[in-house]
């Protein structure tokens, strides 16, 4: 089993930037590949954002793409969401999920194992 933290959630204005972090306490996930989801009130959870064991990979919703960016720092066991450019939209909470399958940078839920409990992030108008 491995536990996935997140943090970095916040309340932040329209336009302004946070930072999420997703950690694996005491275990090496840099083979893993990972993916970010969130999920607005009353609507169904939806990819953000996924990065590959290797980095190299990248994928990101419409929804988010040049204004959000995955990465890793294997050093640290992290991987980081930066999200630039928030829109009231882009308020939900944010989970960060972990597949074993390094080079498998999946788009949909089920092809992630792992799960960390979420974190809320708030754009104000």
């Amino acid at each position: 089993q491995v536990q996935l933290v997140e943090s970095g959630g916040g309340l932040v204005q329209a336009g302004g930037s946070l930072r999420l972090s997703c950690a694996a306490p005491g275990r090496t996930f840099s083979n893993y590949a990972v993916g970010w989801f969130r999920q607005a009130p009353g609507k169904e959870r939806e990819f953000a954002a996924a990065i590959g064991w290797s980095a190299g990979s990248t994928y990101y919703a419409d929804s988010v793409k040049g204004r959000f960016t995955i990465s890793r720092d294997n050093a640290k066991n992290t991987v980081y969401l930066q999200m630039n450019s928030l829109k009231t939209e882009d308020t939900a909470v944010y989970y960060c999920a972990a597949n074993p399958t390094g080079w498998r940078v999946g788009q949909k839920s089920d092809e992630y194992n792992y799960w960390g409990q979420g974190t809320q992030v708030t754009v104000s108008s």
